[in-house]
């Protein structure tokens, strides 16, 4: 499928959905307006900030006339996406977030692949970074095979087709077709989305020449939050596409149903070694992949926590699929239950 193929200069609308981010947005406007490609439109909704986060937005705005700030009293990012989505009058659209920074030739770069007309979505590297012990930890789990599977945009180093890029790059006139972003999906909205650009028969690249530095938890708590957060988001996306599942996606599942299971056979003297078994299994693979990535890290303190940070995000991810999945199970029954966990079989 071949979309219109604009004139060099077009103007590209750059959306950035932000709530209580007055820690980083300073930098990530300064890394949107010093791009090499000028022709921008910049909006940012605010979910109703706390902090001083719209004062700073504003104070950009005062001067450079490309910012825009917007507001979505619904705090949530699928809103926000589409309220930018209303105002756009870009042909082309980059979705970067509050708290990540963009390098100079990130637009002109995308809009390059764009142009093309052979893709219907451009991405890049998602690269981790943080100034806590615990938060490199976290980034080193992040950039991972161990803790993100095939997910190539964090760790990928050849151009490809994929199916999901973070942040992505498209033409506004296939947001518009395609309806923009589910609002009923507060996780999980972008791959979601990615899933219906594919569906309608174009593809998506990921580009590792494309990075973005992206300010991950800066503790292991926030971390298994945040993933837990994503573990459930899955389930949402599953319900709807069940045919959009991954092996990725069914991992941490399988894990943390070994763990149980295990802990449950384990006062069986009998099924002893049996039970043991997923926690000896995932221990020496644990060991393995934090010893491998502490090679990449700084300090003592964020090495003796990777394995912490793995397992936060492999448990956490994994609980919260199977809490969802019950609540599917409630709402909808066992049917829909086998749907998601057959997945694209």
């Amino acid at each position: 499928m071949t979309d219109r193929q604009p004139e060099d200069g077009d103007l590209v609308t750059v959306a950035i959905p932000v709530r209580n981010e007055g820690a980083t947005i300073r930098r990530c406007l300064e890394s949107v307006l010093a791009q090499t490609h000028r022709h921008l439109q910049v909006l940012v909704v605010d979910g109703e900030s706390t902090d001083d986060t719209v004062a700073i937005v504003e104070e950009f705005a005062a001067r450079d006339p490309r910012v825009e700030l917007l507001v979505n009293p619904q705090r949530i990012v699928p809103s926000s996406l589409n309220l930018a989505l209303e105002a756009a009058q870009g042909v082309w659209w980059v979705r970067n977030d509050g708290h990540s920074t963009l390098p100079p030739d990130y637009v002109e770069l995308a809009v390059a692949h764009l142009r093309t007309g052979r893709w219907g979505g451009v991405g890049g590297r998602k690269d981790a970074v943080a100034d806590t012990d615990e938060g490199r930890a976290v980034a080193a789990a992040l950039a991972s095979p161990f803790g993100v599977g095939n997910s190539t945009y964090h760790h990928g180093t050849d151009e490809q087709a994929v199916d999901h890029v973070p942040f992505g790059a498209y033409p506004v006139a296939v947001l518009r077709e395609l309806g923009g972003w589910d609002e009923d999906m507060v996780t999980n909205q972008d791959y979601e989305f990615d899933y219906r650009v594919r569906l309608s028969g174009r593809e998506l690249l990921f580009d590792p020449a494309l990075r973005i530095d992206w300010r991950c938890p800066s503790s292991i708590r926030a971390f298994a939050r945040q993933y837990r957060r994503y573990g459930r988001g899955k389930v949402n996306t599953l319900l709807r596409h069940p045919e959009s599942g991954a092996v990725r996606h069914y991992v941490a599942p399988a894990l943390v149903a070994g763990l149980v299971v295990g802990a449950v056979l384990m006062p069986f003297r009998r099924l002893r070694s049996l039970a043991l078994a997923p926690f000896v299994a995932y221990g020496l693979a644990l060991t393995a992949a934090s010893a491998l990535a502490a090679r990449t890290v700084r300090g003592i303190r964020s090495r003796l926590a990777l394995p912490a940070a793995f397992a936060a995000m492999h448990l956490s991810w994994g609980a919260g699929f199977w809490e969802e999945l019950w609540r599917v199970r409630r709402e909808h029954g066992w049917g829909a239950v086998a749907r998601i966990l057959r997945g694209g079989r």
